[in-house]
């Protein structure tokens, strides 16, 4: 199984991996995107692991960054939909399939 995202998703990472930069410096950054890559890996290899949400979605929160992953489960692999800020609005991107 792997993981994929959607548009909208890898447009959450980077913004989020750019905020980092800017605000924490490269290192921050990297250890951003080593956080999501890391939960996304977990994820692919239990992919029950989230908390159910709506439409067959699920939710799981990095470690240590105030995001969490929303994905769908297929039998090839993940869906990553959404990086969403835990501080933003609960429908943040709910439109994405």
């Amino acid at each position: 199984m792997i993981f994929s995202l959607h548009p909208g998703a890898e447009h959450d990472v980077a913004e989020a991996q750019d905020f980092y930069s800017k605000q924490a410096g490269p290192v921050v950054a990297e250890r951003f995107l080593e956080e999501f890559e890391r939960v996304a890996k977990l994820l692919v290899e239990y992919p029950n692991l989230g908390i159910p949400t709506t439409r067959g979605r699920r939710m799981f929160p990095l470690k240590v960054f105030p995001y969490s992953i929303v994905y769908r489960n297929f039998e090839s692999g993940i869906l990553i939909l959404i990086l969403r800020h835990q501080h933003r609005k609960p429908g943040y991107a709910g439109g994405r399939r």
